[in-house]
């Protein structure tokens, strides 16, 4: 089944209970603030733990105001897990310990790991409110040796939200295109066929948990949906197409509730460094335009 786009969408649509626009600074609300070795916030619609623990595993708790629900899976909402390039699988981001993380003056927090003998690059995070429920994760990468075709996979996992989908490219134009059971477990929607080739280049053959990936349709934007039917919260997950080679998610209802982005994909020099920013928007009745026009408001310079 697939939910079709208009070919134009203009401005935001209101009455989703959000507004996706850029907001300076760290209005009240719109901070972190230190919690343990974590970082508590409330931002009015959201609440919850960046980095519970100390666990660099992105938001390990993100409660939905309005009703209490936890919205997080087990592994938590825009946290770094595979760090592949076409030579090597290092450690993976979740157990990548020895890093540092603080609240900046304007109430977002920063994260850095420094190179070590297993990651030989610098990795830097910063998360940063926008609105009350969307959350930019800044990632920049710098290499100390030569990488081939470098890719850190940013791991989203949710509490419910059986429906997953990609804003795809199909016969009728762009469409938000379900991840279906039929179509296979785990399912890449890839930027292009250098992208394919990347997916495909050995990567994710390497233990632990090797994973096949079923090629789906080009995605139209690196934009991923999913919607939880019993509640009509909607969650999406975006990048700019620069940045992001892949958009990836299991079947809707397989259990992991899933939507991954593989930024970067390129060459890197030793010293060089590559950046890329995410997007988590959070609504309630979103409709498929409304997704879209978050996207085209954040892809704006």
């Amino acid at each position: 089944m697939k939910r079709w786009i208009r070919p134009a969408v203009i401005g935001v649509l209101a009455g989703m209970g959000w507004v996706p626009t850029c907001t300076a600074g760290g209005p009240t609300g719109l901070r972190f603030e230190p919690a343990g070795a974590g970082f508590r916030f409330d931002t009015g619609e959201l609440r919850g733990v960046l980095r519970g623990g100390g666990r660099p595993a992105g938001l390990t708790e993100l409660v939905d105001a309005a009703t209490g629900t936890n919205l997080a899976g087990r592994n938590g909402v825009l946290g770094f897990y595979r760090l592949l390039d076409a030579d090597t699988r290092h450690p993976d981001g979740w157990g990548w310990t020895g890093g540092a993380a603080r609240v900046l003056s304007d109430g977002a927090v920063e994260a850095t790991w420094p190179a070590d003998a297993a990651h030989p690059f610098e990795l830097r995070a910063v998360y940063r409110w926008r609105t009350p429920s969307t959350l930019d994760l800044e990632t920049t990468l710098t290499a100390r040796k030569a990488l081939r075709r470098m890719e850190v996979f940013v791991a989203s996992y949710f509490n419910g939200f059986a429906d997953s989908r990609v804003l795809a490219k199909t016969a009728g134009g762009a469409a938000f295109v379900a991840a279906d059971e039929a179509s296979g477990v785990w399912q890449a929607f890839p930027r292009d066929e250098a992208a394919v080739a990347t997916v495909r280049d050995g990567r994710w053959a390497r233990p632990p948990h090797p994973v096949e990936w079923a090629i789906r349709p080009p995605f139209a934007a690196p934009l991923g949906l999913r919607r939880d039917g019993p509640t009509g919260r909607t969650v999406l997950v975006m990048a700019r197409p620069d940045d992001c080679f892949a958009v990836l998610t299991p079947h809707g209802a397989e259990a992991h509730r899933s939507l991954y982005l593989s930024l970067f994909g390129r060459d890197l020099g030793p010293g060089e460094s590559a950046s890329a920013v995410v997007r988590l928007a959070v609504g309630r009745g979103m409709t498929d335009a409304a997704a879209v026009s978050a996207w085209e408001e954040f892809r704006k310079p």
